[in-house]
C-alpha cells in the first residue's frame, strides 16, 4: 500500500508539472498518468431531467450498460497511479447490476470510489449492499423538498423514495458501523427550488445526510434563458446582457485536461464529463491501450486547443472550470 500512495503521489507531482509547463510555454507538455477518472457505469435512467440528455433520450451515442470485464481493464491500466474513481458519468449508475462488483474491485486496489445517485434505488437490500461494498461517498440529488419543486425537475421522481432511501442508507451505516460511503445531499438550484435552499441545508442532515452541497444548473440553451434558471446571483452559473452568458472567461488552460478523463460505458475516452455525447473521442480502450490513447495524438492536438483558448471549443462553452469560485456554494 505504502509503494500505491508513492507512486500516487509522484504521478500527481508530473501531472502537476507539465501542467504548469504548458502553461507557461503555451505548448501542450504532459507527464504522469491520470489521477482521477470517470467511468460510466450505463447511460441508462429511470428519470427524465429537463435538463438530462440521458433522461430526455437525446444522446446521440449508443444506450447501454459496462461489463465487468471491461471496467476491470480500465482498473488494471489505470490503478497504479490512480487516486479517485467517479462511478458515474450519464445514466443512473444503480440500474447496472454491477455496480456493486465495480466498487469492491476499485476499492481493492486502494481506489478511492465515490458515486452519484437519484435516490431511488436504495431500498433496505441495496443500502447494505452499498456500505459493504466500501464505497467512500455517494452523491444523493434532493432537488426540492416538497414533492412539487422536486418534480420540477426530477420528473418521474418521488421525493419520500429518495428520503426514505437517505434513511435506509444511513441506517445500514450504523447497523455496520461504518463511517462510509459519507452521504452527501446534493441540491440542484433552479427556479421553482430556490427559496428552499435554507430548508434543505436543515432537511438534509435530519434525513441523514453527512453534509448538503448547493449545486449551480447547467443549461444547454442558456443563450436564450429558461424557465428553471434561477434569477441572477451567487446561484446562477449565467448572467445576462441581452443574451444570458456564463459567468467564465474561459481562460486557455483546464487542469482536468491534464489529470484526468471520462470512460463510457463501451469503452470510449473523451475529455471530459461535459462531453455527454462522446463527439470529441479521443480514443477506445477496446482497441488501444489507455497509455497509447492517453499520449497520443488526438488527445495532445486536444490539449493544444485547450491552450488556444477553450472558446473555440463546443463542450467548453459551457464550463464553469477556472471561473474562480467552486460549483459548490
Amino acid at each position: 500500500m505504502k509503494s500505491f500512495i508513492f507512486a500516487r503521489i509522484l504521478n500527481f507531482i508530473k501531472l502537476l508539472f507539465g501542467y504548469l509547463l504548458s502553461r507557461c510555454l503555451r505548448r501542450p507538455f504532459h507527464f504522469g498518468m491520470p489521477a482521477t477518472v470517470s467511468i460510466e457505469p450505463t447511460n441508462y435512467c429511470n428519470l427524465h431531467c429537463p435538463e438530462c440528455p440521458s433522461g430526455m433520450k437525446e444522446l446521440s451515442r449508443a444506450s447501454g450498460s459496462m461489463d465487468l470485464k471491461l471496467f476491470r481493464l480500465v482498473i488494471d491500466a489505470l490503478s497504479p497511479e490512480l487516486s479517485w474513481l467517479t462511478l458515474y458519468f450519464q445514466g443512473e449508475p444503480y440500474m447496472n447490476s454491477l455496480l456493486f462488483s465495480f466498487i469492491d474491485y476499485a476499492r481493492s486496489k486502494g481506489i478511492y470510489v465515490s458515486s452519484s445517485t437519484n435516490g431511488h434505488f436504495l431500498g433496505g437490500l441495496n443500502a447494505a449492499s452499498t456500505v459493504a461494498s466500501g464505497l467512500n461517498r455517494l452523491i444523493i440529488s434532493v432537488d426540492g423538498t416538497d414533492q412539487q419543486a422536486y418534480e420540477s425537475y426530477r420528473k418521474g421522481g418521488s421525493l419520500n423514495t429518495v428520503i426514505q432511501g437517505i434513511q435506509n442508507l444511513a441506517d445500514a451505516k450504523q447497523r455496520a458501523g461504518s463511517r462510509t460511503p459519507e452521504i452527501i445531499i446534493q441540491f440542484l438550484v433552479l427556479r421553482p427550488n430556490q427559496h428552499q435552499i435554507r430548508d434543505i441545508r436543515k432537511k438534509g442532515l435530519e434525513w441523514g445526510g453527512n453534509r448538503v452541497e448547493i449545486k449551480s444548473a447547467q443549461f444547454y440553451d442558456f443563450e436564450n434563458g429558461n424557465p428553471l434558471m434561477p434569477d441572477e446571483g451567487r446561484f446562477s452559473r449565467y448572467k445576462s446582457k441581452g443574451q444570458f452568458r456564463i459567468k467564465n472567461t474561459l481562460p486557455g488552460h483546464c487542469f482536468r485536461m491534464w489529470t484526468g478523463c471520462v470512460v463510457t460505458w463501451d469503452g470510449k475516452i473523451v475529455p471530459c464529463c461535459f462531453d455527454k455525447d462522446a463527439s470529441h473521442l479521443l480514443g477506445d480502450i477496446k482497441n488501444n491501450s489507455f497509455r497509447e490513447i492517453w499520449k497520443g495524438p488526438k488527445y495532445k492536438d486536444f490539449r493544444r486547443m485547450i491552450l488556444k483558448g477553450r472558446k473555440t471549443i463546443d463542450i467548453c462553452r459551457n464550463c464553469t472550470e477556472g471561473m474562480g469560485l467552486s460549483r459548490w456554494f
